[in-house]
């Protein structure tokens, strides 16, 4: 019997979902006449939840959140058999909510992210699992913080992160990409520092508290969140391992190949378990910007650029 391909990539943040890339690439392979199982991935950031409710059968609330700059949205969260809520930041903080002109990491708030934990919380979820990439803002969870604050609800959180990135580097880091200039990082940096020294628990230092422009830390020190890597959690959730060791191959995928897929990106995750288990893992990215030294750490058997949908399906056809 011959074994199908396992398709597991990430989204092509702001381009391309999850789902779309991973039917695309699987289109390619059965043309080729190779048998593939699609298993859209996620690592905390854009995208996650839907992975996760779609894989564990789940479904989806909207309600009127607030966006980052404090309009109104309507936005998701997911609710799991199990009687946990998914809530994704992106959803209602995305970066993707607030157009190039507009962004504002000093005014962008986490609010609407801590409207939508209050609102999964008022559906019957005790536990709260909160993705936090590909936010907009930089307030370390202040206004999340300050929207649990009022709703008077207290859900077990459990913040899936897609960065290792601490508290204090958070305006350093990301700030640039939100709108910030090296003086308006000072002042965020300056912020955060008040900030953090308000919280039951100080988050500075601590691995991972800066995602999201710190609502992670937000979370872990004025709620005593959990934090747990993005990658691995979602992976275990869905399944991955088995279905990998069932398969002749792997083919994951994201936007970007860079150094942050060593940090803890899906990608990175997956070409690890892939090789400590023996199987073979290719990659269909939108750039490659790894070097020669860090695709040897990566240990991908091939990687392949495609920018949209037809080149995906061709480089899936390739690798029959």
């Amino acid at each position: 019997m011959t074994l199908p391909a396992l398709v597991a990539p990430d989204s092509f943040k702001g381009t391309f979902a999850a789902p779309d890339v991973a039917a695309a690439i699987a289109a390619g392979l059965r043309a080729g006449e190779r048998e593939a199982v699609e298993m859209p991935v996620a690592d905390g950031g854009e995208g996650t939840m839907d992975v996760l409710v779609d894989a564990l059968g789940g479904e989806h609330r909207t309600v009127t959140v607030s966006d980052p700059l404090g309009r109104p949205i309507e936005a998701r969260f997911g609710l799991l058999p199990d009687g946990s809520a998914v809530v994704e930041t992106a959803q209602a903080s995305g970066l993707g909510l607030v157009a190039e002109d507009e962004r504002d990491a000093w005014a962008a708030s986490t609010r609407g992210t801590g409207e939508l934990i209050a609102a999964a919380a008022d559906a019957g979820a005790a536990h709260v699992l909160v993705t936090v990439g590909g936010s907009a803002t930089t307030d370390g969870g202040a206004g999340a913080l300050e929207a649990l604050e009022e709703s008077g609800v207290e859900p077990e959180l459990e913040v899936l992160c897609d960065v290792r990135t601490p508290f204090e580097k958070a305006p350093s880091v990301f700030g640039p990409q939100k709108g910030a200039d090296p003086e308006l990082v000072k002042r965020l940096e300056k912020r955060l520092d008040a900030l953090a020294g308000k919280l039951e628990r100080d988050p500075r230092g601590e691995p991972m508290t800066g995602a999201a422009g710190g609502l992670s830390g937000g979370l872990w020190g004025g709620r005593r969140a959990r934090l747990v890597p993005g990658a691995p959690y979602v992976l275990d959730a869905i399944g991955f391992d088995a279905l990998m060791r069932d398969s002749a191959f792997v083919v994951t995928g994201e936007g970007r190949l860079d150094s942050q897929t060593l940090a803890g990106k899906i990608v990175g995750e997956v070409a690890t378990r892939c090789r400590q288990a023996g199987v073979t893992c290719h990659a269909i990215v939108g750039t490659n910007s790894l070097d020669s030294f860090d695709e040897r750490i990566i240990d991908l058997a091939s990687v392949t650029e495609a920018t949209n949908l037809d080149e995906m399906k061709a480089a899936g056809r390739a690798l029959v």
